[in-house]
């Protein structure tokens, strides 16, 4: 498991499996960061309780950016 509680969190997983997402689009970036973790969980590369951890704080960061 690993531990995710910020969006730095979020990147650090992400980089981990080679994944680099900036768009310049922050809304789009949180949405395409959170399909890359639903993939991730579906083949099974990281598990639920980091796969919803990380889910949480993009969601968080989503309801911050709409306001």
């Amino acid at each position: 498991m690993f531990s995710v509680r910020t969006m730095e969190d979020v990147r650090l997983l992400l980089k981990r499996f080679g994944i680099w997402i900036y768009t310049g689009d922050r809304l789009g970036d949180l949405e395409m960061m959170e399909e890359e973790l639903e993939e991730m969980h579906r083949l099974g590369l990281i598990d639920k309780d980091t796969y919803l951890s990380a889910r949480r704080v993009i969601v968080q960061q989503k309801q911050m950016f709409r306001g």
